[in-house]
């Protein structure tokens, strides 16, 4: 196992054990390197990598800590990754959300308030006849985001967080050249509102799989047929 690799391991060690918790500081660096038998300079480059996935945080003056590991803190370098893929890999991005996003919205009508409920309606509610394409892609974000939250699972509405970025352009692309892409939208949203408020697990799933099935298989349809990527042809919008 290369040193750092190694280096790694043991700080995760650490915390999974429970030695160092949320919200620790670490020992100085000669002390810390000195009691796992590492090099400070192999130390420094697992803090590194540790920093970058959000597991660790250092504070230029006071020292590293763990963070406080949350599902939304270890998976915000999600969508720092998923920025950079552009083109025809944002299909896989789209077929996982295809995976996540009907299971959200099954356990969202399970477990949903009514509270929220009402508040995802206002979401649909909210939004004009007349509304552009822009307030319409903002309308869809917070709509599938308050799902996830209502699926009272925070690593699964973080996941899908993080995926809703590299698929926008995708849907505003086809809001823009697909007729009937935005009629269509408002349909769908409102039928898997519908199957949440009256508490239909498997319709709430059904709808929502044919809602982000749709636009994968618009972008699938799209890049067969332009053979080009979707970032040379989308406009400059969002």
């Amino acid at each position: 196992m290369p040193v750092t690799d190694e280096a790694i391991e043991k700080i995760k060690a650490m915390i999974v054990s429970g030695e160092l918790r949320p919200g620790a500081k670490l020992p100085k660096e000669a002390d810390l390197a000195d009691r796992l038998g590492l090099s400070r300079n192999s130390l420094r480059e697992a803090v590194k990598a540790l920093s970058l996935i959000r597991v660790l945080g250092v504070r230029q003056g006071d020292g590293t800590y763990v963070t406080s590991l949350e599902p939304e803190v270890l998976l915000d370098a999600l969508g720092f990754v998923v920025d950079f893929h552009q083109d025809d890999t944002v299909l896989e991005f789209l077929e996982v959300r295809r995976i996540l996003e009907p299971a959200a919205a099954a356990m969202a009508a399970r477990v949903i308030s009514e509270e929220d409920i009402a508040a995802l309606g206002d979401v649909l509610e909210s939004l004009a006849e007349d509304a552009s394409l822009e307030e319409l892609i903002a309308n869809d974000l917070e709509f599938h985001r308050r799902i996830a939250a209502g699926s009272a699972n925070t690593v699964l509405c973080s996941l899908i967080d993080g995926l809703s970025g590299p698929t926008m352009r995708a849907r505003i692309w086809r809001g823009l050249t697909e007729e009937g892409a935005v009629a269509g939208t408002r349909l769908q949203h409102r039928a898997i509102f519908d199957a949440i408020a009256g508490r239909r697990p498997e319709l709430a799933h059904a709808w929502a799989t044919v809602h982000v099935a749709g636009v994968e298989q618009w972008l699938r349809d799209t890049l067969g047929e332009a053979g080009s990527s979707l970032g040379e042809a989308a406009p400059p919008l969002g």
